[in-house]
């Protein structure tokens, strides 16, 4: 621990640096118990801005609380255009931080990873062929909002940011909703960059153990099979075996089936869309969440931070051919995949084996309730082989169609497409087309807003063949696009984080016109008269449903939804998927 802090407070400086200068941070220069502000963040980018050509800060965008969100990118030849660097084949490497500020270990690391990376000549030749991105601070707002106790659970640093944003979001569940402009943001920065490998840092809540650090990756199954070779066989061995070495042994991010070690084991993260490393999966980056212990000090946390950061550059930098490769093969892949999972469930026939360093999990009468409560015994840690569940299997998948039309009423859908690098064409002309509609069958919605939504989940849908004019206007989104994962997850309904998942297109939920019952008796005695299967069918369902039969209200709804007077716009989703070849599109 000594050594590292020596090694960053004497750091060897450039050619470019001023003689004597103190490139200290914020975290440096204290106790080993405080965090920098966003103040002085973005004060020391600057310096180093002003002093080497090699790194700029620059404004990406808008936050909810109305300062900008900041990118810092650090480039050997001083090339910070992200079209320019693809051209040069070079490797992307993109960092954020401080999403929680309450977990702000990654803030502090960034800070001296970009100076000792432009000030050590040893870990110069890193970048010779990566480009370094780095946001300081992602949740502006949370980090204005410093306090000393939100975080309850967590040994230091002495003050620190908070969880929500402006709008008291999670900005790690906004990734496909986008509610904030800092999401907003993001998406614009991440589809410029297109990076090949991102990481997104955090303090872990939850179980105690040995481990500074366990580490959440993309999930293996979820990724085109070629970077999911490239990730489990090459570049997680290096980087696990890389902290072995430094004294700092990483494990897998510890979600255990109950509250403590058991049988059961540990069981991989499934990373849905909402979460960051989810969305960047849809574009064939591989994605890490580094998450350090809460209960460790502060100092040893941002070393470990810091560490694995030093550890991921000088992967990719060895394996640049090898990634670029990679990615190529997955892109290419996605565009020739047909099928596409939607939702996922964790495979509990597969095991592989870990070594877990942990603390026995003990059970003692509790101060406050008398109860039994939990705790884990420092006095006995130990070190054994568990069971590691880490594959998942689709449990709903959908065939790749040629395109989906977006009518144009559906702005904010369109908008959130368009930051995402969604290829839009219009229609030229009023057009009708018969094609597959969904209609949406069943679903369930949560009773309580979560992140200022009610999800829907478990959605049922039923098809039908079905002419439909669109406008000229609409939209249409061909599957020939980089972005064709993202189109699938967030326009198929029964994806996990589907636009219609989080409430998009609630509007199509309620039906507009309706009866009164005593105008329409008469009509669907008629009705009844004149289609007599219709009449068989009301009669099995009476049959069959004591309570429909004795209600007369249940029987005249019915009905009504067999007739030409219910809206044939009720529950049909506005989205549809296009099979039929060419469009008359601009």
């Amino acid at each position: 621990m000594l050594a590292f802090l020596l090694s960053t407070l004497l750091a060897v400086s450039g050619p470019t640096s001023s003689a004597g200068a103190d490139w200290r941070t914020p975290f440096e220069k204290g106790n080993g118990n405080t965090t920098t502000t966003h103040a002085e963040c973005i004060a020391y980018y600057q310096r180093l801005d002003a002093a080497y050509p090699e790194i700029t800060l620059r404004e990406a965008g808008t936050t909810d609380i109305g300062l900008p969100l900041h990118e810092v990118v650090v480039s050997l030849d001083g090339d910070f255009d992200p079209a320019s660097v693809r051209q040069k084949n070079r490797r992307v490497v993109f960092i954020q931080n401080g999403i929680h500020p309450g977990e702000p270990e990654g803030i502090d690391a960034a800070m001296m990873l970009a100076r000792d990376y432009v000030q050590k000549k040893e870990l110069r030749r890193q970048l010779a062929d990566v480009t370094l991105v780095i946001i300081p601070i992602y949740n502006v707002d949370g980090a204005l909002n410093r306090n000393s106790t939100t975080r309850a659970n967590q040994n230091g640093p002495e003050s620190y940011g908070f969880r929500g944003n402006a709008r008291n979001l999670d900005l790690n569940r906004d990734y496909i909703k986008q509610d904030s402009r800092n999401a907003r943001a993001f998406a614009q920065l991440f589809q410029r960059w297109q990076p090949d490998v991102y990481v997104d840092t955090h303090t872990s809540d939850g179980a105690d153990y040995q481990y500074t650090m366990t580490l959440i990756a993309t999930q293996k199954d979820k990724l085109h099979p070629v970077l999911g070779q490239y990730l489990t066989r090459r570049l997680l061995p290096a980087l696990y075996g890389g902290m072995d070495k430094r004294k700092t042994p990483l494990t897998p991010y510890v979600d255990f089936e109950g509250r403590t070690p058991d049988a059961r084991g540990l069981q991989g993260f499934l990373e849905t869309p909402r979460y960051s490393t989810g969305y960047t999966t849809l574009f064939n980056t591989i994605g890490f969440v580094t998450e350090t212990h809460m209960l460790k000090a502060y100092t040893p946390r941002v070393k470990a931070q810091y560490d694995f950061l030093d550890l991921l550059i000088r992967a990719v930098h060895q394996d640049a051919p090898v990634l670029a490769l990679a990615r190529t093969q997955a892109n290419a892949q996605l565009q020739t995949q047909t099928q596409f999972p939607l939702a996922w469930a964790l495979d509990t026939t597969v095991a592989e084996k870990v070594s877990f360093r942990g603390y026995e999990g003990k059970t003692k009468a509790s101060e406050v309730s008398g109860q039994p409560r939990l705790y884990y015994d420092r006095k006995a840690p130990f070190t054994r082989s568990i069971n590691y569940y880490n594959t998942f299997r689709p449990t709903v998948s959908v065939s790749r169609p040629q395109a989906y039309i977006i009518p144009q009423a559906w702005g904010e859908v369109v908008d959130r497409l368009r930051l995402s690098n969604v290829q839009l064409r219009r229609l030229t002309r009023d057009t009708t087309l018969t094609t597959e509609v969904y209609y949406i069958a069943d679903y369930k919605t949560g009773q309580r807003p979560y992140e200022g939504h009610y999800l829907h989940t478990k959605v049922e849908l039923r098809t039908e063949q079905q002419p439909l004019t669109f406008r000229r206007g609409d939209y249409v989104a061909t599957l020939d696009q980089p972005a064709a994962r993202y189109l699938i997850e967030t326009l198929e309904p029964q994806a996990t984080d589907s636009f219609f998942a989080w409430g998009f297109f609630d509007g199509i939920l309620q039906q507009k016109e309706y009866f009164s019952d005593y105008v329409f008796e008469d009509v669907a005695a008629e009705l009844l008269k004149r289609d007599p299967a219709l009449k068989q069918r009301m009669d099995k369902l009476r049959a069959a449903n004591p309570a429909f039969a004795a209600s007369g209200a249940a029987q005249l709804d019915f009905m009504y939804r067999q007739s030409p007077n219910y809206e044939k716009s009720h529950l049909r989703y506005p989205v549809v998927r296009w099979q039929g070849g060419a469009l008359p599109v601009e």
